[in-house]
């Protein structure tokens, strides 16, 4: 089954989603943050179908969160480095990584220790002005994009938005 793309729409999370959506996209960033860069090694780490993880690296290789460097000539073989574009996506996993541990799990597998201070950390989003932590109920999102004509601003809690004015997410504005 052919899945819907989402790179069109003008909304940063579904082409963010369009591009990393798939389990196995995030987890082959994940062994990258953690080190891992040769293809058979990532593959061993993950248990992924050769096929499939061919297919995520030059995805990722292809948007520009990883970048290819030879490490052998005959046969050629290839590291997967990451990228400015790669390296500015870890707030962002750590923070899914945090979400998972309080939600979905007992136990914490990985620990993180911010190196500046020693002491083991997790992913906070805060405001980038004043520092606070970004809550939901505390947030409001304002359409910016040419293509909306959505009216006003909206919590990011999510105020149901319907009738003349609504945008739906593909862009499409109800009259």
């Amino acid at each position: 089954m052919r899945r819907t793309s989402f790179a069109q729409w003008p909304c940063s999370i579904a082409r963010a989603m369009d591009l990393l959506g798939d389990q196995w996209t995030l987890l082959v960033l994940r062994e990258a943050y953690l080190g891992v860069r040769r293809f058979d090694r990532i593959q061993a780490e993950l248990g992924i179908a050769r096929n499939t993880l061919t297919e995520r690296l030059d995805r990722l290789v292809g948007a520009g969160l990883l970048r290819r460097e030879p490490y052998q000539q005959r046969p050629v073989r290839y590291e997967y480095v990451l990228t400015d574009m790669g390296r500015d996506f870890w707030p962002a996993l750590a923070a899914i990584m945090h979400w998972g541990e309080r939600w979905l799990t007992e136990d914490r597998p990985v620990r993180l220790r911010h190196r500046t201070c020693g002491h083991e950390t997790h992913a906070v989003v805060t405001c980038a002005s004043c520092g606070d932590p970004l809550r939901v109920r505390e947030v409001e999102a304002e359409q910016h994009s040419a293509r909306s004509v959505m009216l006003g601003a909206r919590s990011a809690e999510g105020v149901e938005r319907s009738g003349q004015g609504h945008v739906t997410p593909n862009g499409v504005a109800v009259r």
